[in-house]
């Protein structure tokens, strides 16, 4: 019974969605009285054939203008092979034509200023559609699995750089080439009204050759060029500053990018697998590099990376197997993230193989570039201006045994120390206990990554019962523990 039941709302929810919906001439709509506009909406019998839609139409002697095509109007009708849109139509609605596998081409008029989600999805034998510069919004998804298409016409590139993509939506996605007025974009000129290239704008255009920017753009959006295979070249002018995620990634042709000063941060896999990069030159005005920016840049040999950084996150230039130089000429160490929002990361070269590669920087930061990972992983450091510094020492530690217990201290701090005793007292025993009364020779050194190792400090302990008893603070060697020892004891440590 239950399932009876169901198998009957599923069957009446067409007949319910359109209940209050009227027919003229064969399409249906839902009309607003108060505002004498009506809405294309769903066919109880389906809709086939070439429709062509009415600017206004008649109904009790009152005339409604049709300004737009509802939620599923013509969803699931692969009987329909053409549809003629009125320029009286601002919006077509969330799955308008979702599956109309008949649909070969689409004109949008320039009167649409919105196109919802998955609009066009799934029209199997979609080849070509025309996008009006009215339009603002596609929503996500809005021509998913249109495998067919091979064009995208436009008449207004500024409009298209400023629409609002939503994720997938980019009918570029499948069609790949673009045509301005009927002629396909290869040598991009972005106008100069266009102040910011919006998020997808040319998503796997794999047309397009070259792209010039002008001055009036400050950023360059999510994903605005990702795989457009075909792009060799790309100049970015000094006006941007910000480069989104995913920018240019999947760019396999790119040869060559200019990075003004002006940009202050790289986002996220903004230029990921672009293989055919050789070099990139980071300016000083970067302070940030996103995760996996230059990630699976195969051919990339060098880096230069400018003395503003100062993050450089997860990735960053991970899977580049063939670098062999990195330049960084920031004074400081710049943070490398290991462990961000309480999850470690992977560092910053991951698989990039620096243990055979070499990392230039400041003469006055040799060191704390060799002792900071991942940076102390390169196979060497050298200071940029060719003349490598002398390796710190470690300074030579103190031994110092009071109360029984040996104690080291040592100038250089975070060092580790290795140790010999040996007591020539102490022979060969034939019972189970051991008198370790006797003289001890103490050796040590201290050792630090970065560093060279301290000379070697030698003591001789005398210890005189096994409680270890005796003058043994004796850090100047006056014969006596006093206050003098404490006092040679504290500069010691503060590296006087």
């Amino acid at each position: 019974m239950k399932k009876q039941l169901i198998t009957l709302v599923a069957m009446l929810l067409p007949m319910l969605a359109s209940a209050d919906a009227v027919e003229i001439d064969g399409i249906y709509y839902n009309l607003i009285t108060k505002g004498k506009v009506a809405e294309v909406t769903y066919n109880p019998n389906g809709y086939s054939g070439d429709i062509v839609i009415p600017e206004s139409v008649p109904y009790n002697g009152v005339d409604y203008s049709v300004t737009s095509i509802g939620f599923d109007a013509f969803g699931g009708c692969s009987g329909l092979t053409s549809i003629s849109i009125p320029g009286s139509v601002t919006s077509i609605g969330k799955e308008a034509f979702y599956k109309c596998s008949g649909l070969t081409s689409v004109t949008i008029p320039n009167s649409v200023t919105s196109i919802g989600e998955r609009a066009f999805g799934k029209c199997s034998s979609l080849i070509s559609v025309t996008i009006p510069g009215s339009v603002t919004s596609i929503g996500n998804s809005a021509f998913s699995y249109c495998y067919d298409l091979t064009s995208v016409h436009i008449s207004d590139l500024d409009a298209w750089c400023k629409i609002s993509f939503g994720d997938y939506s980019n009918p570029l996605l499948y069609a790949h080439h673009l045509f301005l007025n009927g002629e396909e974009i290869k040598d991009l000129v972005i106008p100069n009204s266009v102040t910011s290239i919006s998020n997808w704008a040319f998503y796997e255009c794999s047309g397009l050759t070259s792209v010039t920017i002008p001055n009036s753009v400050t950023s360059i959006g999510d994903a605005a060029f990702c795989d457009c295979i075909g792009l060799t070249s790309i100049t970015i002018p000094n006006s941007v500053i910000s480069i989104g995620v995913n920018s240019f990634s999947y760019c396999s042709g790119l040869t060559s990018v200019t990075i003004p000063n002006s940009v202050t941060s790289i986002g996220n896999a903004a230029f990921q697998v672009c293989i055919g990069l050789t070099s990139v030159t980071i300016p000083n005005s970067v302070t940030s590099i996103g995760d996996e920016a230059f990630k699976g840049c195969s051919g990339l040999t060098s880096v230069i990376i400018g003395s503003g950084i100062k993050n450089i996150y997860s990735q960053a230039f991970a899977s580049c197997p063939e670098l062999t130089d990195v330049y960084c000429y920031a004074e400081k160490v710049p943070s490398m993230w290991i462990v961000r929002y309480g999850q470690p990361c992977t560092d910053a070269f991951d698989g990039s193989y620096i243990e055979y590669a070499t990392l230039h920087v400041p003469a006055a930061s040799v060191n704390d570039y060799k002792t900071t990972a991942p940076w102390s992983g390169f196979k060497s450091i050298e200071a940029i201006d060719g003349e490598t510094p002398e390796t710190q020492k470690c300074a030579t530690p103190v031994i110092i045994y009071e109360n029984g217990k040996l104690m080291f201290a040592c100038a250089t701090e975070g060092v580790e120390y290795v140790t010999d005793i040996t007591c020539a007292d102490i022979k060969k025993h034939y019972s189970s206990a051991i008198d370790l009364t006797g003289t001890y020779t103490v050796s040590v050194y201290a050792t630090k990554s970065g560093y060279d190792n301290s000379d070697v400090a030698t003591k001789e302990i005398n210890i005189s019962s096994a409680s270890g008893s005796g003058e043994l603070g004796d850090l100047n060697n006056d014969g006596k523990t006093d206050a003098a020892d404490v006092v040679k004891l504290v500069n010691i440590i503060s590296g006087q």
